[in-house]
């Protein structure tokens, strides 16, 4: 009986499955393009952009209602802080989308997705490599915002404790830990984002149709979150959670909303991950 190509390629001397299309590779390729650069370079230069207009705005005035913009001139916590309120709603949306919907798309729309997959890539460890390396970039993005917002707060108004909206304040070794916990979140409910760019980046040659799709999808969540008729609906939208993190930035630290968000992110997530896998194992490539 005549075995077929797979069969005789598993056997095939020095060939190991695991070792194709290494992560630290893919990782190299990624971080050369020019996207990934441009969107690193645009995260580095908002903590500038909001320093700037501080200076020039000022603080504000003839408000006696404390929020947390009003105190990002106090410390470099404030201020880390002020970036990630500005940023999380769609700013940090984008480099989610962008890593995740660009990922099989690219190579489909560069006609090299067929070729990666004769090497032989097996696709499962193609899409593996590439999803670890999204989200990777992803994290990177929403860790490097911060870090540069404190480290440019610290500079321009000094390391202290953080200063609470609903009054209070919190040392500065706290704030930290805060604030790790903040973008901890903030990646966790990007997960769906993440998810759905990367379930279309498999259904679609079209990089930008992958990704603008994930960002549309998101922006509708958050508008029907906003419709108040929805009621309990509402909760069953990754958007209705989305700044649960704020519990965070509270003298008493509250997990309830940040659990539910976790939970619903998550488990969104593994189902548009799951169909990503089991759609693309039985998809004709042809580019």
């Amino acid at each position: 009986m005549s075995r077929t190509l797979t069969d005789r390629a598993e056997v095939a001397d020095g060939y190991r499955a695991g070792r194709t299309l290494p992560i630290r590779v893919e990782l190299v390729r990624q971080l050369k393009r020019r996207r990934t650069l441009v969107m690193g370079g645009i995260l580095f230069a908002l903590p500038f952009v909001l320093l700037i207009a501080f200076q020039v705005g000022g603080p504000g005035e003839g408000n006696t209602r404390v929020n947390l913009m009003d105190t990002a001139t106090v410390s470099g916590a404030n201020f880390a802080a002020v970036n990630l309120f500005a940023s999380a709603g769609f700013l940090l949306v984008v480099p989610v989308a962008l890593f995740c919907g660009d990922t099989v798309a690219s190579e489909a729309s560069w006609s090299s997705l067929r070729y990666l997959l004769a090497a032989p890539v097996p696709r499962a460890r193609l899409l593996w490599s590439k999803l670890v390396v999204a989200l990777g970039l992803s994290l990177a993005a929403m860790v490097l915002l911060p870090l540069v917002a404190l480290a440019v707060g610290t500079a321009a108004y000094g390391w202290g404790p953080l200063e609470l909206p609903t009054g209070g304040s919190l040392a500065a070794g706290t704030a930290a830990e805060r604030l790790l916990i903040t973008v901890a979140y903030i990646f966790v409910s990007q997960l769906v984002t993440a998810a759905l760019a990367f379930w279309l980046s498999t259904k679609t040659d079209a990089p930008l149709g992958a990704v603008g799709g994930a960002v549309g999808l998101t922006i509708v969540g958050s508008v029907l979150d906003e419709v108040t008729a929805l009621g309990d609906w509402r909760e069953f939208l990754p958007a209705h959670w989305q700044y649960a993190w704020l519990d965070a930035v509270q003298p008493q630290l509250q997990w309830s909303d940040m659990i539910q968000g976790t939970s619903l992110s998550i488990t969104l997530a593994l189902v548009l991950f799951a169909l990503a896998f089991r759609g693309f194992a039985r998809k004709d490539v042809v580019s």
